[in-house]
């Protein structure tokens, strides 16, 4: 298997997507208790590193891709009532413009047709989230 082909694997089981049906995972799953989630977000970054060098990836904000936390949130919806620009938000909390927009939207602050990048995981017609199918 690739490395880009196990990363999207294993990212999406960090977020709580199966990554093949794209359902959300149950919240009593092994994959969704706080150890496991934070050791495959650890799988994610180390195979993103390995990649580092060989593509855009090493050129990634410090947080991206780590979780979000209360406090983060507090302070990114602060920017975003004060009317903060997305880019400046996304520098502030050393993140992508497109990881602001996604917890934007999981805060219930972005309307999904709002973003203007794209969704990883896009919402289906029946509300789960689906992996995108990325020719890596």
């Amino acid at each position: 298997m690739e490395e880009a082909k196990a990363r999207e694997l294993i990212t999406a089981l960090a977020n709580g997507v199966h990554p093949v049906t794209g359902e959300l995972l149950a919240s009593e799953s092994v994959l969704q208790t706080t150890e496991v989630v934070r050791a495959l977000m650890c799988a994610a970054r180390a195979l993103e590193s390995r990649g580092a060098g060989r593509s855009e990836r090493s050129a990634l904000p410090a947080n991206a891709g780590k979780p979000w936390s209360g406090d983060e949130d507090g302070r990114l919806l602060a920017a975003f009532e004060a009317g903060r620009t997305l880019k400046e938000m996304a520098e502030l909390h050393e993140r992508t413009v497109a990881g602001v927009e996604a917890r934007l939207e999981r805060l219930g602050r972005l309307d999904p047709d709002a973003r203007t990048t794209p969704r990883r995981y896009p919402v289906r017609s029946d509300g789960q989230r689906t992996p995108s199918r990325r020719a890596d």
